[in-house]
Formats: structure tokens, C-alpha cells, sequence
């Protein structure tokens, strides 16, 4: 949509307007890069670590995510060194190369002032506390890959290159092998790719299978190298029941029945971050189809915003930053509503009033957006900023606990954590005595469940861990009156004959950690949740 505003809004302009965006951003995620790791980013960071010594994916971490993420969690790992800061680095050039691919798919689309539009909101949405935006989530890695891989489909068919299809390819695979959700918008491009090609009344059937053979061939290249890797280190049983199997159990423990409601009460809060912005974004999508835009783009912004929906959908857990991969879309609506009001002011006013108006908006949006969110993103310690957004989950004491941990004991000691901390693995740089380093999987109600913990009970006592630590927090066990109680039978018992002793209690507040070690120990608690340190003696 080339509209009569777009002079106003030249190269030189476009591009100073996204340097101000890129610092202004880039300089809120630089002070937050002290934000302790939550424990996914503990996940991803342990598994990380586990590959730079040599150790597959898993074989030693059992989870459910395709490895795309931990293979980008070790090339971060080596470039910024194994620190949470150096994660939280990496996050920021991350999200500072996603404002610019989508700058450049909104300008494709659009105009100048829908890319500027678009890129700030996109930038703003994703610092949001809402969706846990400043950390690490696997959901960073695959809107990157998107909003690139898209970018440059639309790039090969406008141009049509079928090597830029073959490019759109691999982008989109890894993507989706960043996560499983990412798959959905591989199959927006193909759909897409088969809808601009078969819009004419001449249908060139021969050109419509080349294009999507050459595509197609972009998103097998990556997953077939991804299965053969898995074949060539001898992990593919493992992998195969950990991304298949148990993945099929974990979708379809949710009902359909409540999967509206999980969603309300998860994106509201996220509505009420930025309400102004969201606001001009849903007018956006309201109203796109009557902008001077062509029929393809419609056509793609309508399956972009569908499947962005579906790809936050699978077992209708709808997790906060689970929304990160809508914010791409919402953002190019966003840029799509002030280009339309630009369009619509033309007929009023002319010169640099018609840029005054929309400029002026999306300051008041913005500038509204960052003040509702000023706590978290300017004044909090980094203690704070867990407490506010993950409330007694002992992420901010991790550090501290592994600390300990390090002190006590040699680099091929073995540690247990009963509990979902995969954090304090990679923290004190000690190797899990098994490879269940989430407790959740053990506690959901599905046909593994039980063979779970005998394995994880099995692995224990073959490891003989030199630590184990007892996590008494709901939220890292998300225990339910179904689950099955052998591990907690069992733990009590593993205690005393073994000979641990209690050597360390963490207490955690709302306002504060109290931390008790060896001498200090003390036992009951007076905090509502806690984390106890055993030792074999």
C-alpha cells in the first residue's frame, strides 16, 4: 500500500525511526540482563552445556522440545559464555534482528509508516512482563525464523525465485524445530504458496508443484538433518519417544471444554499491558480488508493472524509466553491501522499534519505501554522482577543454592533435584543424576507416569548423588490428586538409608530469602514454600 503519505515518510526517515526503536529497546532488555533464568531458559541452558561436553540431547535431559533449542542454547553458550547474562544478551540481539525482519516484512506489505508502526509495537509487546518477554523462551527463537522465513517466501514469489522459496524453506523448518508450535506456520507458507499460485484462471499446474517441491524440499533438508543426527549419536529411541509418544499423552490432557477459559485468563493480563496498542491492533485486523493493499497480502495476513492462533493452541495450555508468537502478527495490524487512518486524514489535511496525527497516537499507545510497565522495567532489582512475575518459585535462590552446591562437591559428582530447577544444574555446572529434570511429567495424569518415577528412583540409586535436593514448591511439582505418590514414598526412605543429612533451607518470602546453611539449619520452616538441601554423608 503505496498510500499518498508515504513521501512523508522517505528511506532516511524509515530508517532513523527504526534506529530509535532498536536503542530504545535495546537499551530496556541491557538492563534486565541480570533477571535470574526461569526454568525453561534453566532447561535449555543445561541441555546447552550438556552438548558443548559432548553429551547428546536426550540422553541425560528428557523433555518433550525438539532440539533446535538446545543446539541454539549451545552456540549461545560458546559466543557469550555460560551465564545468564550471557543469555539474556543473546535474547537482545535476538529480538532486536526479529524488529528489523519484521520492520522489513511490514514494509514489504505496506508502506514505510505501517514498517515503523509495526516494528515499535512488535518491540514493545515483546519486553512486555505479560507474556515473560525478557527471558529466553524457545518462542524468541522460532518468531525470529518466522518473520525472516516469511519475509523472504513472499520475496520468492514476488520475484519468483525458487531459490528464495528453497531459503523460505529452511527458515521456516528451523523454526519449527526451534519448537514444536512453530511447524504451524510451515504450513501457512505452503498453503499460501498453493493459494498464489492457483489464483489465476490459467493455473500453471507444472510451476504450482515446483514451487512447493522447492519449498518443501528448504523444510526436509533441515528436519531430515535433524533425524539423522538423532540416528548418528544413538539418541533417536529416546528422541523419537520423547517428541512423539509422550508429547500425543501431553496435548490431550486438557479438555476442549476448558480451553476458552485458560485463554481469557491468560491474555487478558497481556490486553491490559499495553491495552492502547492491542486496541489499534484488533481495529487493524478489523479493518485491513478495505486497505489499499492487494489481494495476496490480505490473503496472507488473514492466514498469518489464523495460524498464529493455532500455533499457540496445542493442549490449550496457553502459557503467557506462549503469546510471544502472536505478537509478529498483532504488531503488522497494528502498522496496518495507523497507515489506514494516514489514508483517511489525506482527505482532510495535507503536509505534516497527516504525519502529526499518527506519530502522535503511537507515541501516547507507547508512551502509555512502558508507564503501566515502569516498575518492572526500570525500578525493580533483579529479585523483584522474578518475585512480580513468577511469585515464589525459588529462580532468584538457584544461584545461591548452586553456589553451595559447587563448594560441595567435585565437577563428577552427581546432584538430584526432586523438583522442576533444571537451573541449578547448569548454575553449579553439575551433572543431574537423571535424566528427568522436570517432576511434572511424573505427576500428570498419563499412562507414563508411574514407569517415570520408578525410572527417575532407578536412576537415582545408581548415581548416588553426593547432593539431593527437595524443591517444596507447588508450582515445581504441579502435583494433582491424581498423580502418583511412589516418589515421595519413596524419597523418605532413600534418605535414611542412605545417610544424607540436612545441610541446607532456603525460605521463601514475598519481600525476601532467608538462607540457612550446615550449623544454621533449621527445621520446620515458617515459609509457605522452601527448598531443603540434603548431603550424603
Amino acid at each position: 500500500m503505496q498510500n499518498r503519505f508515504s513521501s512523508i515518510f522517505q528511506h532516511k526517515i524509515a530508517w532513523f525511526a527504526l534506529l530509535i526503536i532498536l536503542v530504545f529497546a535495546g537499551s530496556i532488555r541491557y538492563g534486565l540482563l541480570d533477571l535470574p533464568l526461569e526454568r525453561d531458559e534453566g532447561e535449555y541452558a543445561y541441555a546447552g552445556q550438556l552438548i558443548l561436553q559432548g553429551i547428546p540431547p536426550y540422553q541425560e535431559v528428557y523433555n518433550m522440545k525438539l532440539p533446535g533449542i538446545y543446539a541454539a542454547y549451545a552456540c549461545i553458550l560458546a559466543i557469550f559464555g555460560e551465564s545468564h547474562q550471557g543469555i539474556h544478551a543473546a535474547l537482545l540481539i535476538i529480538n532486536l534482528i526479529t524488529i528489523i525482519a519484521i520492520f522489513f516484512l511490514a514494509k514489504h506489505l505496506a508502506d514505510n509508516l505501517c514498517a515503523i508502526v509495526a516494528s515499535a509495537t512488535f518491540a514493545l509487546l515483546s519486553l512486555s512482563q505479560s507474556v515473560q518477554g525478557e527471558f529466553a523462551n524457545a518462542e524468541h527463537f522460532v518468531v525470529l525464523f518466522v518473520a525472516v522465513g516469511l519475509l523472504v517466501m513472499l520475496q520468492g514469489i514476488a520475484k519468483a525465485s525458487l531459490l528464495r522459496l528453497f531459503y523460505a524453506g529452511l527458515l521456516l523448518g528451523l523454526g519449527g524445530i526451534m519448537k514444536q508450535h512453530g511447524t504451524a506456520f510451515i504450513l501457512l507458507a505452503v498453503l499460501y504458496i498453493l493459494f498464489n499460485s492457483l489464483k489465476d484462471s490459467s493455473v500453471n499446474w507444472r510451476l504450482t508443484a515446483i514451487r512447493i517441491l522447492t519449498f518443501t524440499v528448504g523444510v526436509v533438508t533441515v528436519f531430515g538433518i535433524l533425524f539423522l543426527t538423532m540416528l548418528w549419536i544413538g539418541v533417536f529411541k529416546q528422541f523419537w519417544f520423547w517428541i512423539f509418544d509422550y508429547a500425543s499423552a501431553y496435548v490431550s490432557q486438557i479438555p476442549l471444554k476448558d480451553a476458552l477459559w485458560i485463554f481469557h485468563s491468560n491474555f487478558i493480563p497481556i490486553i491490559n499491558s499495553a491495552p492502547l496498542l492491542w486496541i489499534i491492533s484488533g481495529v487493524g485486523f478489523l479493518m485491513f480488508a478495505i486497505n489499499n493493499i492487494s489481494e495476496d497480502h490480505k490473503v496472507f495476513l488473514f492466514m498469518y493472524a489464523l495460524f498464529s492462533l493455532l500455533s499457540i493452541s496445542p493442549g490449550f495450555y496457553f502459557r503467557p509466553h506462549y503469546f510471544i508468537l502472536i505478537l509478529p502478527c498483532a504488531a503488522l495490524f497494528a502498522g496496518m491501522a495507523v497507515s489506514l487512518l494516514a489514508d483517511f486524514l489525506s482527505k482532510f489535511f495535507s503536509g505534516k499534519i497527516q504525519f502529526s496525527i499518527p506519530a502522535i497516537l503511537m507515541i501516547v499507545c507507547c508512551s502509555l505501554s512502558i508507564y503501566q510497565q515502569r516498575n518492572f522495567l526500570f525500578e525493580m532489582t533483579p529479585f523483584e522482577g522474578m518475585r512480580s512475575t513468577y511469585w515464589l518459585n525459588p529462580f532468584s535462590e538457584s544461584l545461591e543454592i548452586a553456589e553451595f552446591i559447587q563448594k560441595r562437591t567435585n565437577p563428577d559428582d552427581r546432584v538430584a533435584v526432586l523438583g522442576s530447577e533444571p537451573q541449578i544444574f547448569f548454575y553449579s555446572k553439575r551433572r543431574s543424576a537423571s535424566g528427568y529434570i522436570y517432576m511434572y511429567p511424573l505427576m500428570e495424569n498419563h499412562r507414563f507416569a508411574l514407569q517415570m518415577q520408578k525410572d527417575f528412583i532407578n536412576d537415582v540409586e545408581k548415581a548416588k548423588p553426593k547432593i539431593m535436593v527437595y524443591v517444596g514448591v507447588s508450582a515445581s511439582w504441579l502435583e494433582s490428586r491424581n498423580s502418583h505418590k511412589e516418589i515421595f514414598q519413596w524419597f523418605d526412605r532413600y534418605l535414611k538409608n542412605s545417610r544424607f543429612s540436612l545441610v541446607g533451607v532456603v525460605e521463601l518470602f514475598e519481600n525476601k530469602s532467608v538462607y540457612h546453611w550446615d550449623t544454621d539449619v533449621k527445621w520446620p520452616v515458617n515459609s509457605p514454600c522452601w527448598v531443603a538441601i540434603f548431603e550424603r554423608q
